[in-house]
């Protein structure tokens, strides 16, 4: 499964000197993996209806360099962590141009129910789990040589 998701650099998202403002690497990091809910088959509509919860825990960034107006990322989601309770991602902002790495980030989830409770969804919905474990233990689309 290609798991990039590919982003042009709108000028809102940029400052006076047209450089991305920080806060929205975490809205980048957010749509990539709405991105990759939805081509796993299990976006967050479908969860939702579900009664799966998938609040965010933390989240945070690295800035590498600069990324301006006009420009295209290149954002790899990655799972690191899983257990069927809790996850982890990791996330990497490659200039699509360049190829190279502008910005690192994580960010961490759990799986609640309506009532806000923990969801283990290996027992209540263990394909859900399976496509996570997949994730964790076949890795995913491997970063480009260029941006390592």
């Amino acid at each position: 499964m290609d798991l990039v998701y590919q982003h042009k650099v709108q000028y809102y998202e940029t400052d006076q000197m047209k450089v991305v403002h920080h806060s929205n690497y975490i809205r980048w990091f957010e749509e990539s993996r709405t991105d990759f809910l939805e081509k796993s088959g299990f976006s967050y509509a479908w969860m939702e209806e579900q009664g799966i919860i998938i609040p965010v825990l933390s989240v945070s960034a690295e800035y590498k360099m600069m990324v301006h107006y006009g420009e295209e990322v290149l954002i790899f989601p990655t799972v690191t962590e899983f257990n069927g309770v809790k996850m982890a991602l990791s996330y990497q902002v490659i200039k699509a141009m360049t190829g190279e790495l502008a910005t690192t980030g994580k960010s961490s989830h759990c799986f609640l129910d309506r009532a806000y409770r923990p969801l283990r969804l290996k027992k209540e919905f263990p394909q859900v789990y399976e496509m996570f474990m997949s994730c964790l233990s076949h890795g995913q689309k491997e970063i480009p040589p260029s941006a390592r």
